[in-house]
């Protein structure tokens, strides 16, 4: 599985999911509290924007993953979303 993020506008990114000839994509809006709280800026938010793809990859198909959110629903799904993933 291919994960690419590319950052639209600040906060706003596009994440595309490749494998073999089967894509999709997803909007992502990140707020920088939210990002400032998970990782203290000790990655970048495409990094973590990543990170958390390979953790709702490792739960759920690609085509399960909501095609536009807010990565702080992720933990309303997950609860222990923000402990696996945070920085610091």
């Amino acid at each position: 599985m291919k994960i690419q993020v590319k950052e639209k506008n600040r906060g706003e990114f596009l994440v595309t999911l490749k494998t073999g000839e089967s894509e999709s994509q997803h909007a992502v809006e990140l707020d920088d509290e939210y990002y400032q709280r998970l990782t203290g800026g000790a990655i970048t938010e495409k990094e973590l924007i990543k990170k958390s793809f390979e953790f709702l990859l490792k739960r759920e198909s690609k085509e399960s993953i909501l095609s536009r959110f807010n990565l702080e629903v992720i933990s309303r799904y997950f609860p222990e979303y923000e402990g696996k993933i945070r920085v610091v």
